[in-house]
Formats: C-alpha cells, structure tokens, sequence
C-alpha cells in the first residue's frame, strides 16, 4: 500500500473552486473538458492548426478539398477576367465550357501536372499561373505536413470501465476503476492520478484531494489494471455513504500517463466519475482466461461485476 496520504485539500486542480450549479462536472466522460470560455475576440480564439491536427478525418479531408476547389475557382475566375483569349482553349466553346476550361487549367496548374493543351499566352495570364503555381506547392507542402503530423501524432486508445466501483479491499473497502489499452501496441511506464472534487458544506466552493492509490504505476501494461484507492481512516471518502457522494457533488478525475513505445513520445488519457457512474456493493469479474499457453482478456467484460457484501 502506498504512503499515508494528506487529507489536506488542494485549493484548485485549475477548474475553478466555484460550482454554481447542481451536478457540476469539471471532466466529460470523453476526456474533454466542460468549460467553455466565452467573449474571445475572434481573432484570438482562431487555432488553423490546432483545429485541423483534431478534426476528425473525414472533416480534415472536407477542408482540404473545399480549399482546393476554391482556390481554383479563384483562379478561373482569374483568367475568365483576363479574357479566355490569353488560354490557348479551344474555339467555339460557350462561355461556360470556357469557363470549365479555365478551371482545370487551374487545377494542372496548381499541382503543376500541366497536361500541355492549354497554355497561358501573355505577360500577364503567365503571372497569374506562376503566381498559382508557386501557391499550389506551399498549399501541398502544408497540407502534406499537416497530414504527416496527424499520422505521427501519438494517440492512446485507454479504455474506461464504464462505472466505478465501491469494493471490499483486504479488510477495508476501496474505490475502483478499470482500463485497458485497446491498441496491440505497447505502453510503457503507465502512471495513474485520481482526485476528488466535492462541494464544501455549506457552500458553492469546492475542494481538491489527490486521493492515495494501491498502485500510482505500472511498468508494462499488456493486461486489465484495475486501479484502486483504499478507503482507510487517511482519505476522504472514509465513513461517507452514498448519499453523501450526490449530497457532496463529488467528481473523481482521473489521468492517465504512459509512454508510447511507437512514437517514443508521453500519451495522456484522462475521464471522470460523479455519483451517478459508481455502483456499491459490486466486484470486477475477472476477464482473462488461458488458451494454448496464451492469456486472453476479453475485454467485453471490462464492465462486468458481481454483488459483494462490503466490509
């Protein structure tokens, strides 16, 4: 058991001491935060790159095609301006074909492919298309980069169980929790925090513990770790019933640090617990059984529990 913790709370984990709503939640399920800042100046509160390193796939790919097409629009209308005449298109086209005929130039262009049957004739619609070839290699070249930092981008896939738990521990009862990484590679040197948010008496403000744990590490994390704070006379939780937990307003966060063998980089992976999420009375169901001198975990029992009398 780790070292006798301090019940002295934190004055802030950065969220704020202030709830003024019942059911305040600092963390999300999902790992993101519930705050939202309001009255940025627009300008301010633009991130390009953050926003298209995060979007999901099918949006960053959206993004790059609506860019391309309207980059190219711009320059067909460019030359349309210029007059069809300085392309060497072919004639007796309607204005439209023409126009058509501007825009994949546009598009050989930028990508600077050039098929070689229409061409730019004169000063000043040869500008224009060095002008756009010169954008079209900044515009591939970031485009590569971002989709590079994407794919570089360290992701851990840390599972949750869906509910916490409130479980007998040797001859006391302990908090628990359980993850497992979902990705066939390795995490490395896996640390855990948990701290308590709850609501002081008597008042809106709230106060913060790092709660003490069985196990704050592992080293390698091939398996299920169930992760688990004593609830002895040192911590917080120590004689409260259930009731307590929604009449405090508690909120358990969670982080979880590991180092990410693939990239070689720190992965972060964080969630929460209120009240509602944490079952009493229950055990984990262990979920691994041996088969041809290999463990399986069956994940699909990463929720699953049994009714326990607690201490």
């Amino acid at each position: 058991m780790s070292d006798t913790p301090s019940k002295k709370p934190f004055s802030d984990f950065g969220f704020g001491e202030k709830s003024s709503t019942e059911g305040y939640r600092a963390l999300n399920k999902d790992g993101t935060f519930n705050i939202v800042k309001t009255n940025i100046p627009f300008l301010e509160r633009i991130n390009i790159f953050q926003e298209l390193i995060t979007v999901s796939w099918t949006k960053f790919f959206g993004y790059v095609l609506v860019i391309y097409f309207v980059i190219n629009l711009i320059f067909a209308s460019a030359y349309w301006l210029i007059g069809m005449e300085s392309l060497t298109v072919a004639k007796g086209l309607s204005p439209i074909e023409q126009f058509l005929e501007g825009f994949f130039f546009s598009a050989q262009t930028i990508t600077t492919l050039g098929y070689g049957r229409v061409a730019p004739i004169g000063l000043l619609a040869n500008i224009v298309a060095a002008f756009e070839s010169l954008l079209g290699l900044l515009f591939f070249a970031l485009a590569t980069g971002l989709l590079y930092g994407r794919f570089s981008k360290p992701i851990s896939k840390i599972k949750y169980s869906d509910k916490a738990i409130i479980a007998p521990y040797q001859d006391i009862n302990g908090f628990m929790f359980r993850v497992v990484n979902t990705h066939k590679n390795q995490l490395l040197e896996v640390e855990a925090t948990v701290s308590l948010s709850m609501k002081r008496d008597n008042s809106e403000s709230r106060d913060f513990y790092a709660l003490n744990l069985e196990r704050k590490s592992v080293i390698f994390f091939p398996s299920i770790w169930t992760v688990v704070h004593p609830i002895d006379e040192n911590s917080p939780l120590f004689n409260l019933k259930s009731k307590d937990y929604f009449d405090k307003d508690f909120e358990f966060i969670t982080t979880i640090k590991a180092f990410y063998e693939s990239s070689g980089q720190l992965v972060y992976s964080r969630t929460s617990f209120k009240p509602s999420d944490i079952e009493w009375g229950k055990k984990f169901i262990y979920p691994s059984k041996r088969k041809n001198g290999k463990i399986y975990i069956d994940v699909s029992l990463l929720n699953e529990t049994n009714d326990v009398p607690l201490n």
